[in-house]
């Protein structure tokens, strides 16, 4: 991980956490579910803009050095993992 984004990523989640702790609130207070659900929403756009930032980080660093590296094989364990992990996502 790039140590420049780490802080940056970290305010982010803490963030979300405090969005999803409201979401529970929420419940609690039966509030109104069109409400609810907005707030739902809205932390799955920050989680996705998380991992969209993470994936970023991992192509521009550890995709990066396998190629800068030259080890076939190495760059061959990155893009399997990058490959596994955009098929779960579609799962």
């Amino acid at each position: 991980m790039d140590r420049e984004n780490k802080p940056g990523l970290l305010n982010r989640l803490n963030r979300i956490e405090g969005q999803v702790r409201g979401v529970a609130r929420m419940v609690e207070d039966d509030r109104y579910c069109i409400d609810i659900l907005t707030q739902v929403q809205a932390a799955r756009a920050a989680l996705a803009r998380v991992e969209t930032e993470l994936l970023k980080n991992h192509l521009g660093h550890c995709i990066e050095s396998a190629i800068v590296s030259g080890d076939e094989a190495e760059q061959r364990r990155k893009a399997a993992e990058l490959i596994h992990l955009l098929e779960r996502a579609t799962r």
